[in-house]
């Protein structure tokens, strides 16, 4: 009994150890509850020191070292003068010392100046360490050098993102510390200076042939710079430029001749571990489901390598981010299973594994520690793993010393050990977001779990609501600074998903753990770990993609100062209609309506889509997505745009579930990138594409889209005619003579000529003026002659044949363009030419989404 009762204070006596089962039973059955004599004022002292650190940190990184002194020594002149003045006042006044809390101010205003003495020291050290060596001034030359760096972080692979026609190129990103330097004159400097690498890599493709109506099999192998671990050294030959934006790099080193790393030295044998752990974590988790395969190592490790563009949009979408990367929540689980509820570490009724195996507290303690450490390494020190980190060893130091565990100065005393070691932080929205987000379980989560507890809502689901909804409260503002968007989805997502949190990261780690030693035992844990992945990923997509999931939101701080206003006044208002259940369901059935947006009551609010549409173009910024209606919920989809969130959401306002066919007119990015917004959650028969396949990266993109999910892929000529429902389309362009080369892609581009409930409409994907004039020569031109809608080429570019124009003479003429786009689309020539001819000109960069409705004669159109 002795061992078990190690943590106790020594005040309390054995008549009082004999009344903890009453104590216990009193306080409700659950286990965990607080002890009576427990419950006190919560003890805040160490909050204006951590603050006060934080703040300083924050200002005197770019200090310059005459206000770093000054500062250091005046807050310690005036620390030394408040303590004398205490010192004085408790000889004068007998029993001042154990008075009570009278000297409290005191000794805070003292503690809170010497935190930003030290603070100011630490943060002008660190500032100074950027402007020293060599390596500022070679930057501002743009000077060609040889470094040897040592990698301080996981390189992580950048993906393309559409601007225009071509995606940006990809490239692998390394935080490292260069620590020696040799110019081209030969001269050698030793630094240690913290810089960027930006290594252009270039990823190699193997295809095996298939048949035409199926997409090519395509394997990527991956970069070799992917696979060099933490600590390991580099000799690399690179051009240094200065940062863009400052922060914690002197400057950014773009490498050359990237095909493999020169390494001279070989990573650290902790590293090394590490690097095996997470390559068998990977290793056990590729024959899952894709969606449990990528999510799986980021929620266990924070391995974000597989995660797709689409998926991580997703997850931004509904708040969920956070889950991918490795906080506080993992290291509680991993640190539960060891020491049993936080409620219990003290108590002759703890739990976890510890007291089962007869660990005492100390050894207890000294195991989470070591727990910790390896957390630390296996996960790697972001900012987020070391606020955990820093938590969890306070909380373990009270554990083992037997002092009552308070955790708000456990998390002031993290944020004060972290700013002052690395005064980066806090200018670091992740390390903003996860102290804000602990505080808040921490204070008003327990408050308003009470509060839900009191109207009669069970404890779990209001522990639940709480601490999802206190989170939310206090992240939001921050969120909106950055996403310059508020989830409305964001409380009910994290409701869903928690229950699946815990099993997947418990699993995920024993799979970890035994990856290196036993890989079919880790496959069949990861394998039972990917069922509640998989339910977290599903919940991630279904709520992003609800036409009503976000809203925007002032992307500045001045817009976060108004969404926590606009939270203050929610939230008071909300405590007024808790006392009406009648109204908080009428609130909750209008909110719901807002996230759903069912597709009928849409259009009798907001008009859109309008009834009886029979083309739409949707607004997808600087690309092309068009819908052609072929019957109820059913369309013909020409292009998906370069985002896939958009033409996602657009389709689904429209009420498209089924598409025959998906037509891509050519491989640009800017109409093929949005390809699995298009798949996502719907049927879809068939997609067509141009028999020109180039650029080869985007067409092998959609040949691997398409395969993965089982849609056959077939390409267009000129001449072939279909139709569905009383929709009917005829493809004029390109010409189905293999003889005839194109100029590039966009001369390749398929042309259609529709016809829809006697309208005429002519798409002409992204066709230049070489093409458009031998369309015109070609058997299809005297076909073009009178259309109703043309879907005017290549954005409304300058680049358009006028007779081509002349002799379509449209009554409507519509351009998909992106607003303040840097192409100067569209054009103001053409659409002058287009007026002059008596066309009516709309643009989605000015009119939104367009859609054209009527039938024969009668032609309208309606933007959203």
């Amino acid at each position: 009994m002795r061992e078990e009762g190690e943590g106790y204070d020594d005040r309390r006596d054995e008549g009082r150890r004999g009344t903890r089962a009453a104590v216990h039973a009193a306080s409700g059955g659950r286990l965990g509850a607080a002890h009576p004599r427990q419950e006190g004022p919560t003890d805040l002292r160490l909050v204006p020191p951590a603050l006060a650190a934080w703040a300083t940190s924050a200002v005197m990184l770019d200090a310059a070292p005459a206000w770093v002194t000054g500062t250091a020594v005046g807050c310690l002149i005036l620390a030394g003068v408040l303590m004398t003045l205490r010192v004085g006042r408790v000889g004068r006044v007998p029993g001042a010392m154990t008075g009570g809390r009278s000297g409290w101010p005191a000794v805070t205003a003292a503690a809170v100046l010497v935190c930003v003495a030290a603070a100011a020291v630490s943060a002008g050290l660190h500032g100074a360490d950027l402007r020293r060596g060599p390596l500022p001034g070679l930057a501002e030359r743009y000077a060609t050098v040889i470094a040897e760096a040592e990698i301080t972080s996981d390189p992580r692979l950048v993906r393309p993102r559409v601007r225009g026609p071509a995606p940006t190129p990809t490239a692998v990103l390394i935080e490292a510390d260069v620590r020696r330097v040799e110019t081209r004159d030969g001269a050698t400097m030793v630094t240690r200076t913290p810089v960027l690498m930006v290594v252009d890599v270039e990823r190699r493709r193997s295809s095996s042939s298939a048949s035409s109506s199926s997409a090519s099999s395509v394997g990527d192998r991956p970069s070799p710079w992917l696979a060099l671990l933490p600590s390991t050294r580099v000799r690399v030959t690179a051009r240094v430029v200065p940062p863009a934006d400052g922060g914690d790099i002197a400057a950014v080193l773009r490498v050359r001749d990237p095909e493999v790393p020169e390494v001279v030295g070989e990573p650290s044998a902790a590293q090394r571990l590490a690097g095996r752990l997470r390559a068998g974590l990977r290793e056990a988790t590729d024959g899952l489901a894709p969606d449990a395969r990528a999510l799986l190592p980021g929620l266990v490790v924070g391995d974000t390598a597989r995660i797709t563009p689409e998926l991580d949009e997703a997850f931004k979408e509904t708040d969920l981010a956070h889950t991918l990367a490795v906080s506080g929540s993992n290291l509680t689980i991993i640190l539960v299973l060891l020491v049993g509820p936080p409620g219990l570490a003290q108590r002759v009724e703890r739990r976890g594994l510890a007291p089962r195996l007869g660990i005492s507290l100390r050894t207890t303690a000294l195991l989470g520690g070591a727990l910790t450490l390896g957390f630390v390494i296996v996960c790697r020190p972001d900012p987020s793993v070391l606020r955990a980190a820093a938590c969890g060893a306070v909380a373990l130091l009270a554990l083992a010393t037997g002092r009552r565990r308070s955790l708000i100065p456990a998390l002031a005393t993290a944020v004060l050990l972290l700013v002052l070691y690395d005064p980066w932080l806090s200018r670091s929205y992740g390390f903003l977001l996860s102290v804000l987000a602990t505080g808040a379980l921490l204070t008003l989560a327990p408050r308003w779990s009470a509060a839900l507890r009191a109207r009669r809502v069970p404890p779990r689901l209001a522990e639940a609501l709480a601490a999802a909804a206190a989170a939310q409260a206090l992240c939001a503002p921050v969120v909106a600074v950055l996403s310059a968007r508020v989830s409305l989805v964001a409380v009910p997502c994290n409701l869903l998903v928690e229950f699946a949190i815990a099993p997947a990261t418990v699993l995920g780690f024993a799979a970890l753990a035994t990856a290196p030693w036993a890989m079919p035992v880790a496959k069949a844990l990861a394998w039972c770990a990917g069922w509640p992945a998989g339910w977290i990923a599903d919940v991630a997509r279904t709520g992003a993609a609800l036409p009503g999931a976000g809203v925007d939101w002032p992307g500045s701080w001045t817009g976060a100062v108004l969404l926590a206003l606009a939270t203050v006044a929610l939230l008071l208002a909300g405590r007024r209609l808790l006392r009406h259940p009648w109204w908080c369901g009428a609130c909750g059935v209008l909110l719901l309506l807002a996230v759903v947006q069912p597709p009928p009551l849409t259009r009798v609010v907001t008009g859109w889509p309008p009834p009886g549409w029979r083309f739409a173009m949707c607004d997808v910024g600087q690309g092309d997505a068009t819908v052609l209606a072929a019957g109820a919920g059913t369309g013909v989809v020409v292009d998906a745009g370069p985002d896939p969130v958009l033409v996602d959401r657009c389709l689904r306002t429209l009420g498209i579930t089924r598409i025959p066919l998906v037509v891509l007119t050519h491989f640009h990015a800017d109409h093929v990138a949005g390809l699995p917004g298009v798949l996502r959650g719907r049927q879809v028969g068939a997609i067509e594409t141009t028999a020109y396949q180039e650029p080869v990266e985007q067409a092998e993109f959609v040949r691997r889209e398409a395969a993965a999910r089982g849609v056959p892929v077939t390409r267009a000529a000129a001449g072939e005619e279909r139709r569905t429902g009383g929709l009917s389309w005829r493809v004029v362009w390109p010409p189905a003579d293999a003889a005839v080369v194109p100029e590039g892609p966009n001369d390749a581009s398929v042309a259609l000529l529709v016809r829809s409930a006697g309208l005429r409409l002519l798409l002409l994907g992204d066709l230049e003026p070489p093409a458009q004039r031998a369309l015109l020569r070609s058997p299809a031109g005297p076909l073009l002659a009178g259309v109703d809608v043309l879907k005017v080429a290549h954005h409304g570019s300058a680049y358009q044949d006028p007779g081509l124009l002349s002799r379509a003479a449209p009554r409507l003429a519509l351009i998909s363009a992106g607003a303040d786009n840097t192409y100067g689309h569209p054009a103001p020539g053409t659409v002058a030419a287009l007026r002059a001819m008596g066309a009516v000109v709309l643009s989605t960069d000015r009119d939104g989404a367009l859609a054209v409705t009527g039938e024969g004669a009668e032609l309208g159109v309606a933007g959203d």
